[in-house]
């Protein structure tokens, strides 16, 4: 079965409005055009009160298909949910601090930004990685050659201009 675009995905589940108090942002794979047949819509939000959060993710996508929950009682850990609904299987992240201080965020600009420079043979680069098995922070980190914690690398790149960024890419050529 050939499954629909992500946006329209988000349009037929309604999630997008339904978080739209949670200040969402779509960040993953299918934005960035990397995404793989087993690749999901990743939703994070800003939620100050995660009770209030869950409550909302209960009631509205409970129905859904592979539906689940989690919420930590640290202040600081995300309320994850999850379901799957036209083709795709959605995981959304609700936490305290605003999306633009969230780590998921954060990976997600710096590989746009990646992708804007390094073009489509940055891209290719990436996809043959993550063909091999690897997620999207390990993918890039090996196409850039990168050493240490994919995750921790990426965040760091975040805080890079587009000069740095342009001479890493060009450094793996």
């Amino acid at each position: 079965m050939t499954r629909i675009d992500y946006r329209e995905a988000l349009t037929r589940t309604g999630v997008m409005e339904a978080l739209q108090p949670y200040d969402p942002h779509i960040a993953g794979t299918p934005p960035l055009g990397l995404d793989l047949p087993g690749s999901d819509i990743d939703i994070l939000c800003h939620a100050p009160d995660p009770a209030r959060f869950a409550q909302i993710l209960w009631d509205r996508f409970a129905d859904c298909a592979d539906f689940r929950v989690w919420q930590w009682s640290r202040d600081d850990r995300p309320v994850l949910a999850g379901f799957a609904a036209h083709g795709w299987q959605f995981e959304i992240f609700g936490q305290a601090k605003p999306v633009s201080q969230q780590a998921g965020w954060r990976h997600f600009i710096a590989e746009r930004r990646l992708l804007a420079l390094g073009g489509p043979r940055l891209a290719d680069v990436v996809m043959k990685w993550r063909r091999t098995g690897l997620k999207t922070e390990p993918a890039f980190a090996a196409a850039l050659r990168l050493k240490g914690d994919p995750y921790r690398r990426l965040l760091d790149l975040a805080e890079s201009d587009d000069a740095e960024l342009s001479r890493l890419i060009d450094d793996t050529r």
